[in-house]
């Protein structure tokens, strides 16, 4: 056994690269189902060894409750027999959690992911009712996602001690890029599964522990986070390390002229995988910027280009 094993709570005993996968949109910005499911495909075709749909570089607070929902199945039709299905289903009231969990379970999804509530501030026992009632109302294994810089609720070391009380809460996504934070909650809660959430983090998290990465660089270029996984899980620190630089200079190329997201869409459209815009008011890079970008990405030699 590997000192990142996945948390003994943890049933689906997830690992390795999770990619939080895109939705796709059609010109007219409504949701591609079919695009969607296929890039589920693209990825684990690559080797990714789980999916994420419904994160942050899958623009879920721009959906409504029926396209998040429909997005969950077009997924796990395509992948769901072959890797875990993560779903994302928070949402800043627990009432629409509550009911996207639940039709996350319906449809044959594998776990949910639950983004602490956003928009208004939670206190500690707010987040606590929060995730007691998500974990109550649905069988699966329940995953926190925490990115204090997007929701503006970050967690504290001692609520999370009470969240791993949850007899179904069994991991954490963690996106806050503060290692101390990462590194004392994975030495105190060897029960809980940890994913590093950032692609700056991944060695860094593996390091501390972590069992995997939710990275959206392999949204684009799975088989680089899946080597930089597979040469740290065989011992090649070395190896792992250097793939670990190369995916600073894919994000530093990403973030040409704009947004890390559009950097995703825009990547995927010169790998041949066209997943369409953004959703307004987000947007993909102009040509001046995706010219950029791609002469940025071709230095680094990467599978696909």
């Amino acid at each position: 056994m590997s000192y990142h094993d996945p948390g003994t709570a943890d049933p689906l005993s997830l690992h390795g690269v999770v990619p939080p996968t895109v939705t796709a949109f059609r010109r007219d910005e409504s949701v591609d189902y079919e695009a969607t499911a296929a890039h589920a495909r693209f990825v684990v075709d690559r080797g990714a060894h789980g999916v994420f749909p419904l994160g942050t570089n899958g623009e879920f607070p721009l959906l409504s409750d029926v396209e998040r929902d429909r997005v969950v199945e077009a997924v796990v039709e395509e992948v769901g027999d072959e890797v875990p299905v993560i779903a994302g289903v928070g949402a800043p009231s627990t009432y629409r959690t509550v009911a996207r969990a639940e039709h996350a379970e319906s449809v044959g999804a594998d776990g949910v992911v639950v983004v602490t509530p956003y928009y208004y501030p939670l206190d500690h026992e707010g987040a606590l009712e929060h995730y007691r009632r998500v974990a109550e109302a649905v069988d699966l294994p329940v995953y926190v996602y925490h990115i204090p810089s997007k929701t503006g609720n970050e967690l504290s070391l001692e609520t999370l001690a009470d969240l791993a009380e949850i007899d179904n809460l069994v991991g954490v996504k963690d996106s806050s890029k503060d290692v101390p934070w990462l590194a004392q909650a994975i030495d105190a809660h060897p029960e809980l599964t940890f994913l590093a959430g950032s692609d700056s983090l991944i060695f860094t998290g593996l390091e501390i522990g972590c069992s995997g990465a939710v990275s959206a660089v392999a949204n684009v270029f799975p088989e680089l986070v899946v080597d930089c996984y597979e040469a740290y899980d065989d011992g090649d620190e070395d190896r792992a390390r250097d793939l670990q630089s190369d995916m600073f200079r894919v994000r530093d190329a990403f973030k040409t002229g704009g947004a890390y997201m559009s950097g995703v869409k825009t990547a995927l459209r010169m790998r041949g995988f066209d997943a369409g815009p953004l959703r307004s008011p987000l947007r993909r890079k102009d040509d001046e910027s995706a010219a950029e970008m791609r002469e940025g990405l071709r230095e680094l030699d990467l599978e696909g280009l």
